[in-house]
C-alpha cells in the first residue's frame, strides 16, 4: 500500500533516495509558467525559463539572488548545457534552437527541417558528439500565450537530431502527439522521450555511431496528467515533472517508485549543486529545490 507523507508518496522501497527530513524549498516565485532549468557548475547558477513573460531567469545558489538573464528571449522553454558549458535553448516564438556563446552572443543551431519551419522546440539534450536532440511539440504556435500563434508547417510533432557541425537536421522518431521531455540514460545508450498529450514515456536504443535510434517501446504511462520533462540520476532512475509533482520511475520496467509532491503542477527538473544531488524543480510560478541521496547526470552525455 502507498505510504502517504507530507511531501512524498512512497510506492516502492526503492524510493529510499529521498530522505524523510528533506524539505522542498521554494527559492523564487513570480513566473507565469516556469520551465526548463539548466545548471551551470562553474558559476553555481540555474538558468530557467518563464515562457509567457518571454524571459530567462538566473538563480545563484551561493547567494540566493535571482535576476533576469535575458529578455526578450524568444519565449524560451527547455534549456540544457553543452560540453563547452554553453546554454542551449528551445525558443517557442523563434521556432528554433539557439546557443548562447561565452561572450553572450546568440547563435542559431537550427530553425527548419527541409525548408519548413519547426513547430516550437520544447526540450533538448546534447550528446557527447555535440549533436542536439530535441522534441518539437506545437504548444508555442497554438496561441499567443507561450509564443506566437502561427500555422504549422510540418505534418506532425517529431523528435529531431541536429548536427551543429554540418547544419543537418533529421527526424529520428515519430508517432508522438506532443513530445516534450527528453533525457539520455547513463552512458547515452538509451534515450527517454515523454509525450505530455499521450501521458507516456517511450524508451529508444541509441545506435553505436550515436546518430540513429531503434525501438521506442512504451516504458511508462502516468495516471496523473501531463508527464512533461525529466532528468536521470547516475543509477538510471527517471525523475519526471507532472501535474502532481515529480515522479520517480525505475528504468527497466517503468515502475513508479514514488512522487515528490509540489504545491502546483511541475513542468521540468534538473540536478545541480556541487555534488549534483540537489533537484531543482520548475512548478508553475515557482523554482524549488530539494536535496536527495542520489546524484544526477550533468552536461552532455555519451
Amino acid at each position: 500500500m502507498p505510504r502517504e507523507l507530507d511531501t512524498y508518496q512512497v510506492l516502492d522501497d526503492r524510493f529510499n533516495v529521498v530522505r524523510g527530513d528533506a524539505a522542498l524549498e521554494p527559492l523564487w516565485t513570480g513566473c507565469r509558467w516556469a520551465e526548463g532549468p539548466a545548471y551551470f557548475p562553474a558559476s553555481r547558477t540555474v538558468v530557467w525559463s518563464d515562457i509567457p513573460n518571454d524571459r530567462l531567469l538566473r538563480y545563484d545558489e551561493t547567494t540566493g539572488s535571482v535576476g533576469v538573464f535575458r529578455s526578450p528571449a524568444g519565449h524560451p522553454n527547455g534549456n540544457t548545457v553543452d560540453a563547452q558549458g554553453r546554454l542551449v535553448t528551445c525558443e517557442h516564438s523563434g521556432r528554433r534552437i539557439s546557443r548562447t556563446e561565452h561572450d553572450g552572443s546568440v547563435t542559431l543551431v537550427v530553425d527548419s527541417y527541409r525548408g519548413r519551419r519547426l513547430n516550437s522546440p520544447n526540450d533538448a539534450v546534447v550528446a557527447g558528439d555535440g549533436a542536439v536532440w530535441f522534441t518539437d511539440a506545437s504548444y508555442g504556435i497554438g496561441s499567443d500565450y507561450e509564443g506566437r500563434r502561427a500555422e504549422q508547417e510540418l505534418d506532425g510533432c517529431y523528435l529531431f537530431r541536429a548536427d551543429p557541425a554540418t547544419g543537418s537536421c533529421e527526424i529520428v522518431a515519430d508517432g508522438f502527439l506532443r513530445p516534450t521531455g527528453i533525457a539520455f540514460s547513463p552512458g547515452g545508450t538509451r534515450l527517454y522521450v515523454a509525450d505530455s498529450r499521450a501521458n507516456t514515456i517511450r524508451v529508444f536504443e541509441v545506435t553505436d555511431d550515436g546518430s540513429r535510434l531503434s525501438g521506442g517501446h512504451l516504458l511508462a504511462t502516468g495516471t496523473a496528467p501531463s508527464l512533461d520533462s525529466m532528468a536521470v540520476d547516475t543509477d538510471g532512475r527517471i525523475w519526471i515533472a507532472c501535474s502532481d509533482g515529480v515522479r520517480c520511475y525505475e528504468p527497466e520496467e517503468g515502475v513508479h517508485l514514488g512522487t515528490i509532491r509540489t504545491p502546483d503542477a511541475a513542468a521540468n527538473v534538473t540536478f545541480g549543486g556541487p555534488r549534483r544531488n540537489v533537484l531543482y524543480v520548475c512548478a508553475t510560478t515557482t523554482l524549488y529545490s530539494i536535496m536527495l541521496a542520489v546524484n544526477g547526470l550533468g552536461g552532455a552525455v555519451g
